[in-house]
């Protein structure tokens, strides 16, 4: 028993060892790309584009992602004319927290924390994914810190499991530090590309994604642990922010993809656009990740509003 414990306590630090090898040399791939802003629970990590006297975009991106999400090639664009702002959530990328994990509403808080601090007025808020559940918190919370709202294929609405390439993720709170530590990233180097295609599907998976959109910043053991708290918590959230959505009177327009594979259009879109006094929903051909794989129709879209 004693050689066991021995040789299970050397395969565990090797594993240790090995993932947090792994995330540094992730992040030296995908570096931070813009600086750290201070707000409460939080280290902000933004990036700022466009002339600083144009309309104001915010933008923040989805569950296992960050900021290269939309400076892929959509944040570029609008920056030609638009003062855009494009921000890691807490937790994700390179925000770091300062405090305990952030759920949905503190990290609405948080966002509008930096809206606040970079003296923006009533800029556009764009959510994708969790992202657009975020935006929506921030909405009923601090309704008067954005002028309307943009979500890209949002989570707006409970749901009774989470999505197949994401059920990984649907782990103990007690065992999340040590999985995160020891098979987490090993599982993620080897299942990975599939589960991504998995979420981009029917639409192609770049083969830059994990550098250029950052993708590779996902199988840190951190990313891991966020996730998991993410799909833990979005359903209690979703249970008592949805039914609220008829005080949103602030514009809220949806974009969705007809053949997403992660969320049902019908459900976190049209169901939603309905619910708030002001929404509109829109749906081309496409998946999830409308900001990667649908530039031109995406852009296009955004600036219609």
């Amino acid at each position: 028993m004693i050689w066991f414990l021995v040789a299970l306590a050397v395969v565990i630090a090797a594993l240790v060892l090995w993932s947090g090898y792994v995330a540094r040399g992730v992040e030296r791939w995908v570096p931070m790309d813009g600086r750290q802003v201070e707000v409460p629970g939080v280290r902000m990590h933004v990036v700022e584009m466009g002339p600083a006297d144009a309309p104001v975009i915010v933008m923040i991106h989805g569950i296992m992602s960050q900021l290269r999400v939309f400076t892929y090639a959509l944040a570029g664009r609008l920056a030609a004319d638009h003062h855009v702002i494009v921000m890691d959530r807490p937790g994700w990328g390179y925000s770091t927290l300062t405090g305990p994990r952030l759920d949905l509403n503190a990290q609405a808080d948080a966002v509008a924390a930096a809206i606040a601090k970079f003296g923006l007025e009533k800029p556009l808020l764009v959510g994708h994914s969790m992202g657009g559940a975020v935006s929506l918190a921030l909405a009923l919370r601090h309704p008067q810190a954005v002028r309307g709202l943009g979500l890209i294929a949002p989570l707006t609405q409970p749901i009774d499991e989470a999505p197949a390439p994401l059920k990984g993720l649907v782990i103990p709170a007690p065992l999340r530090p040590l999985i995160a530590w020891t098979i987490a990233v090993p599982l993620s180097m080897r299942t990975g590309k599939a589960k991504t295609t998995a979420v981009f599907a029917p639409d192609p998976l770049p083969e830059d994604f994990p550098v250029k959109a950052g993708g590779a910043l996902a199988i840190r053991p951190a990313s891991f642990q966020m996730g998991c708290f993410e799909i833990d918590h979005a359903p209690g959230a979703m249970q008592v922010q949805a039914p609220r959505y008829g005080e949103i009177a602030i514009p809220v327009s949806i974009l969705y993809g007809r053949q997403d594979a992660l969320l049902d259009p019908e459900l976190h879109g049209r169901k939603t656009a309905s619910d708030v006094q002001n929404g509109t929903v829109a749906l081309l051909d496409g998946g999830h990740m409308l900001p990667v794989t649908h530039v031109d129709a995406t852009e296009a879209w955004l600036r219609g509003l």
